[in-house]
Parts: C-alpha cells; structure tokens; sequence
C-alpha cells in the first residue's frame, strides 16, 4: 500500500514538474484599445494562443494612449514592464530616445531568427517608426489611421442635401453644417483630436509643412511652423463656425465619436479607427469621405499622415520571451490577420499583402468609404515635410495646441494670437527636449 502509494505520489510529482517545464511563456500587452477595439485585439491574442502551445500572449488594457504610456514608462522603472507596449504615434520620438527602455522590433526579429520583411509595409506607415539613419523599423506598425470625415446619410436628406454627396472643401463643410443645424439637428460640424486633425493633418493636406527640419525627421533642434497664414485662415475659419453655432466642440480626444453615431451631429472629422464603433452602435446610414482641403491652396490635397500606434518592444526580458514576442508580431503582420485587423477596425492594412488581399476579397466593393484611410495615404507621394511627425515632447505640445485653441471656440482668442502662442510654447518644450537628448 505505501509502495504503491509513494509510486502514485511520484507519477504525479513528474507529471507536475513535466506540465511546468511545458508551460507557455507569458507575454504581456499593454494595449490602449477599447470597447469593439478591445473586443478585437482579445481575439487576435486568443487565436494566436491556440494557434501554438510555446506561447501566451496576455493583452491589459491600461487606459487610454496617455494613460498606457505613462503606465508604460513607470513599469519599466519598477522593474515590472509589459513585453509589449502599445503607443501612440506621436509618442515615437520620446520612445527612441529611451533606448535603454526598448528593445527595437528589427533587434527583436534579427535576435530571435525569425523571418522579417520590412518592406513588406506601407512605406508611408513604416517610415514613420523607422530609425531616421538606418531605416530600420524601431518598432511594429498596428493600428495606424488617418483622419476622415463621417456624415449622417439620414440627416443630409433630411436637411434637403444630397447623401451620396459629402462635402469636398472646407466651404463645403461650413455651408453644409449650416442647413443640418437649420434643420433641427443640434450639432452640425465637430471634430475630435484637434491638433492632430486641425493642424497636423491639415498641414500636410494642404502641402504644408508643421515644423522645420522636415518635421523635425533631420534633426532635434526642429522649431514649429503651423502658425503660417493658411493655418491661421483655416482656424479662423472654424472660429467664425462655432460663433455661428455651426460647430460644436466636445472635447479633447475621441468624444466626438459617441456625439455622431448617437445622431447629435451630422458630420464629424475623426480618425478612421472609429469605424468600429460607429458600424457597431450608429442606427443611421452614414458616410466616410476624405479629409476637406481648401480649393485655393495650391497642391492641395496632398497626403495624409498618420496617427494611431504602434507596438513597442521593451528592454530587460528572456530570450525565450523575445523569441514569443517575434512570433507574435509576424503573426500580426501575415496577410490574413492585419486585412482582418483593417477590414474589422478602419485602421489602415500596415502591409501591402494585406491592403492587396482586402482588394481582391471585394471588400471595399462590398463597403464603400472603407479604403478612404488608405486613399488619402496614397493620394500623393509624400513630401519631405509630409511624412509624419519626429518631435520630441509631441504629447505635451498637443495640450498646448488644445489650451490654446479652446482660446478661439470660446471666442476668448483671435486666431492668429491662439496660434503664435501655441508655437511659441511648443517650442520651449522642443528646446528641453533637445537638451535633454544632447
């Protein structure tokens, strides 16, 4: 009976420490993704989860990309930091220049052995996380977007417009918000992200620069430049908009999504990453157009950058937690899942593959307005000074540009005055920036 019983006892124990030695290696993802974009990245874990056994990958929430990236960063000082970090576009240059804190994606792949083409993805999308000297990407294109114009189908004929035709200029938008505000609807025009889509975007549509030294991709001592005349016009434009009540501000960041897909207002500028969230909850038929641009501005329109995030790698972990990660990544990358990804979301296809596959499934037949993102990427070659955005301390300079345009829809502020001060202020956080990285 003890033999037997000390046999028993044995076979567990070996099977035990068997079952922990087989145990997949967790890998944390700290993401920024909520409700249906939540809902997707989970998905996308669990179907790489059960795809292998070597492997788990764990995706948290951690709050919005400030939030997730402050999150981020205080980690890695504690010692405790994801694997993967989800950032937002503007947070790159801050991140490459934590080099002890990353761990640069191509190092990862090189490192790991595995399989990794980088010209596989949207030139326009990967050059924007490419180290400036190598090209090497520093870290992974995900969720990349661009900002589009929604408009209420129903409301437009409503208000005696044509639905199949959404409004092209800043003209346009301006008279059309007026009719759907003079026929009942209580919101006309809004935005969200504003420095983003007001005067990063709007910059590079209308063949603009936003700061020197090509946004600041040739250097750190770059100084910012969006308070030119067509910028100040242009702000002033919609300053004029919400004294006559045709455009209603809601908010900082992406309030202005849940304000259109509950029928408040009829047309809102936000970024193509909403998509999801208004298919899902909007109960009106709705359109995706490009970004307005001004009929007098010569090269307009030009191309659209980016926002949205990319993925992160951080410092200090296993080689068996890195060779996970690679894997995770690739998976990420193959045809199949990053079409999914953009065909689910309204994020852009990172990869050629994907955008070429999600062609050829008949997508964008089947969904008109969903290749819009992808449109505007490609609607010209990019200038030097349209490629993106390379300023260290962007996230800071976006509250800046935030306080100081609130100046103008309150009426507190004339335009230009709003603007010098917000580059004038901006650029002192450039100057600490420069010192800092020096």
């Amino acid at each position: 009976m003890r033999l037997a019983a000390i046999g028993t006892i044995g076979a567990a124990l070996g099977m035990a420490l068997c079952g922990t030695a087989n145990a997949a290696t967790e890998i944390q993802f700290w993401h920024s993704m909520e409700s249906a974009l939540g809902e997707r990245v989970n998905e996308i874990a669990n179907q790489f989860n059960a795809s292998q056994n070597d492997y788990k990958i764990v995706p948290i929430y951690k709050g919005n990309y400030e939030q997730g990236m402050a999150a981020g960063i205080a980690a890695f000082r504690a010692g405790n930091a994801p694997a993967i970090l989800q950032v937002y576009e503007v947070g790159t240059a801050t991140m490459i220049q934590a080099k002890k804190a990353i761990k640069p994606v191509w190092e990862v792949m090189k490192d790991a052995g595995e399989p990794f083409d980088e010209k596989a993805f949207v030139p326009t999308v990967a050059s924007y996380y490419a180290d400036s000297k190598t090209n090497h990407l520093v870290s992974m294109p995900f969720n990349s977007s661009t900002p589009v114009l929604y408009y209420n189908k129903d409301a437009y004929k409503k208000a005696g417009l044509d639905p199949n035709k959404p409004p092209r200029t800043w003209a346009e938008v301006g008279a059309d918000a007026a009719k759907l505000k003079s026929s009942g609807l209580a919101c006309g025009f809004t935005m969200g992200w504003q420095s983003w889509t007001q005067l990063e975007n709007y910059s590079a549509w209308q063949a603009l620069p936003f700061a020197t030294k090509n946004n600041g991709f040739d250097g750190l001592d770059a100084k910012l430049a969006f308070n030119g005349p067509q910028q100040v016009k242009h702000i002033a434009f919609l300053g004029n908009m919400a004294k006559q009540g045709t455009f209603t501000y809601v908010g900082r960041k992406d309030e202005v999504t849940s304000k259109f897909y509950s029928g408040d207002c009829g047309i809102a500028m936000t970024t193509s990453g909403a998509l999801a969230n208004i298919a899902k909850y909007a109960k009106f038929n709705y359109g995706v157009s490009m970004m307005p641009y001004d009929a007098d501005v010569k090269g307009a329109p030009q191309n659209a950058i980016i926002g949205g995030a990319s993925l992160w790698v951080l410092a200090g972990k296993s080689p068996a937690e890195y060779k996970g990660v690679a894997k995770f990544l690739n998976y990420l990358a193959s045809p199949e899942v990053a079409a999914k990804w953009h065909q689910d979301t309204g994020y852009l296809p990172v990869t050629k593959a994907a955008y070429e596959l999600t062609q050829k499934q008949g997508f964008y037949e089947k969904h008109p307005g969903a290749d819009t993102a992808i449109k505007q990427m490609l609607n010209k070659p990019p200038l030097p000074y349209t490629r993106g955005l390379r300023l260290g301390n962007m996230p800071q300079i976006r509250t800046v540009v935030d306080e100081e345009l609130e100046g103008v829809w309150s009426g507190k502020l004339p335009a230009k005055e709003a603007l010098d001060k917000a580059v004038a202020r901006g650029n002192d956080l450039l100057q600490r920036f420069e010192k800092s990285g020096s």
